[in-house]
């Protein structure tokens, strides 16, 4: 695919998101009506979180209407008021940004997972690289190949893969190549339809995708701890969400969390 192509793609999807973003809030609203509990969490969680939802609904009968999206925007909209009862944050920022707003209920926060940082290319791909000081990733890019990454300045898994690539003093050489997109799920699509060589995501987005393939993993102390925290919103009037954070972090919900590749943190 050309450059050209690969941009459009890119500000088709950026206003697609801007269009997106307050729509969140409605859909919150029609969606609460009819759901137990309404849980706002990371793009990242969506394969763990799905399989924890039906399994929560099998065992107690409630209904959960989950949003997806990156921990930005959600935090935008339990911000502009969208009526959520959990916000489930892909990185500690975006939390800390609502709780120093009193936004969340600061008793009901647990740190719950862990994750991994990626390089990832398509799965037919014969790319190699070793993940390390200065390794080449500016050559393997060529001059018009493309490094898929979310936004480097609200996404978390952008701001965790910029942070690796300036550790590793790579950032400069590449910084004019990367396509930044609106949320982690975003960039894997790009690497899985082939739109861009190389991709940076979780861990647990490149064992969701078939279509992608892991290069390498990031050194864990070369960009800041990935962890994923939880927390009941404070305007939330639904008298299940306390029960489902709590099963969040049972020992019911671990294997759905377990088989996406997440690291358990939180002790039940």
């Amino acid at each position: 695919m050309s450059i050209h192509r690969l941009r459009r793609g890119l500000v088709i999807l950026g206003s697609l998101a801007l269009f997106a973003a307050p729509l969140v809030a409605p859909f919150a609203a029609a969606t609460a009506r009819a759901a137990d509990v309404t849980v706002f969490a990371a793009a990242s969680l969506k394969n763990a979180l799905d399989g924890a939802a039906s399994a929560y609904k099998a065992k107690t009968g409630k209904e959960l209407a989950i949003s997806y999206a990156s921990s930005s925007n959600l935090a935008k909209q339990i911000e502009s008021g969208a009526p959520a009862d959990i916000f489930f944050s892909a990185d500690l920022d975006w939390m800390d940004y609502l709780a120093k707003k009193d936004l969340i209920d600061p008793a009901s926060r647990v740190t719950l997972l862990g994750n991994t940082l990626v390089l990832v290319a398509p799965k037919d791909s014969t790319a190699t690289l070793t993940i390390a000081k200065d390794f080449p990733l500016a050559e393997a890019l060529g001059k018009d190949g493309k490094l898929a990454m979310g936004s480097i300045d609200s996404v978390p898994a952008g701001k965790y893969g910029k942070a690796a690539l300036t550790a590793l003093g790579v950032w400069d050489s590449v910084a004019a190549n990367v396509a930044q997109a609106d949320n982690v799920r975003s960039a894997l699509a790009f690497v899985a339809k082939g739109e861009a060589p190389f991709g940076i995501v979780y861990g647990t987005d490149a064992k969701a995708e078939p279509g992608v393939k892991v290069v390498g993993t990031f050194p864990e102390d070369s960009h800041p701890a990935i962890v994923y925290p939880v927390a009941r919103v404070a305007a939330s009037t639904s008298p299940d969400a306390k029960a489902f954070l709590e099963w969040l972090n049972s020992a019911e919900a671990r294997p759905s969390f377990e088989a996406q590749g997440f690291a358990l943190l939180a002790k039940e």
